[in-house]
């Protein structure tokens, strides 16, 4: 009798421990949420993330918000996120960047693979190529068959060595076999006020960065980098349909948790992010950046990561880059 009661004893303890883990884990959050972004406030990520934290707060019951911690190749983000609890109450916003940053740097104090806990994607968005409104170039076969003509005499801008539109001009050498020369700025307005001046002929970089030139017809768009026409921009040709075949480039912005998060948050941050991304105001709000609001699994985010890790590697290996 002894023995019976004090396995009931136990069994009754272990439902009361299970009951107060479930109830723990029902009650996420408890308590303010921060998404860490590598970025400074204004751009394509720090605004998606604005919009989501928003959304994300109004579903779950407690406030989300955004820190910004710029900086190179994400470091400083990072190490803010992997050294927090790993309760779902400290997150970051990786990207298309953080594939690059692995092979960039010559060693990162993190990494992606083994450091984060994927939740899911937040938005896709590509890269348009334009010229000045003045330009001879009207479509971008245009400039390639004078690149063609002219190897290394036309220039190419886009933002500093190693970003990703940095990459995907170089990526472009090489898809559409030509030779141009590529301008790194400091930062997209020098280099749009660089095209307008006529000092380059063609700026690789985001539509919402060059939307208001693009409206008032300073800027001419001609191609856009993914393989298929964004919703953003459908009138808009792909580089693949210029003539390039299998040039691919798109960039994106997603969630990810310290790793050992409970498997429990991460589902429910996901199912949230499911139906925010769903949302049709969620939905024009991103698209007017040019972005294209979708979520996914957390394997699926994953699996994009280590693909856009080694796709990058050999780009930036092939060009010659040095890491930092």
């Amino acid at each position: 009798m002894i023995f019976t009661l004090s396995r009931i004893c136990v069994t009754l303890s272990v439902l009361v421990v299970s009951h107060h883990q479930a109830g723990a884990e029902a009650r996420y959050p408890d308590k303010a949420v921060r998404i860490v972004v590598p970025f400074a406030a204004g751009g394509v990520a720090d605004i998606t993330a604005r919009i989501v934290a928003e959304k994300l707060g109004d579903r779950l019951g407690q406030r989300f918000y955004v820190e910004n911690q710029p900086g190179a190749g994400g470091i400083s983000a990072a190490r803010t996120v992997i050294s927090s609890p790993p309760d779902g109450h400290t997150l970051a916003l990786l990207s298309n960047g953080t594939a690059v940053s692995v092979s960039l740097f010559k060693k990162l104090p993190f990494d992606p693979l083994k450091d984060f806990e994927p939740i899911s994607s937040l938005g896709f968005f590509d890269f348009v190529f334009s010229t000045g409104a003045s330009s001879e170039f009207r479509k971008l076969d245009d400039f390639i068959a004078a690149a063609k003509a002219r190897p290394g005499a036309l220039n190419v801008g886009t933002i500093n060595i190693g970003s990703t539109q940095n990459l995907s001009a170089e990526l472009f050498k090489t898809a559409a076999g030509i030779d141009f020369t590529i301008i790194p700025f400091r930062g997209t307005p020098e280099a749009q006020i660089s095209l307008l001046q006529g000092d380059i002929a063609l700026l690789i970089d985001s539509y919402s960065s060059m939307k208001g030139n693009l409206a008032d017809g300073k800027l001419r768009a001609l191609a856009s980098s993914g393989p298929k026409r964004s919703a953003a921009t459908p009138d808009l040709a792909t580089v693949q349909e210029s003539g390039v075949a299998g040039y691919d480039v798109v960039s994106w912005n997603a969630l990810f948790a310290p790793a050992g998060t409970p498997p429990e948050i991460v589902m429910t941050l996901n199912g949230a992010l499911r139906d925010i991304l769903a949302d049709a105001d969620v939905k024009r709000r991103l698209i007017e950046l040019g972005i294209e609001a979708r979520a996914s699994t957390p394997q699926e985010i994953s699996t994009r990561l280590k693909s856009d890790i080694d796709k990058w590697r050999q780009v930036i290996e092939k060009a010659g880059i040095q890491k930092q």
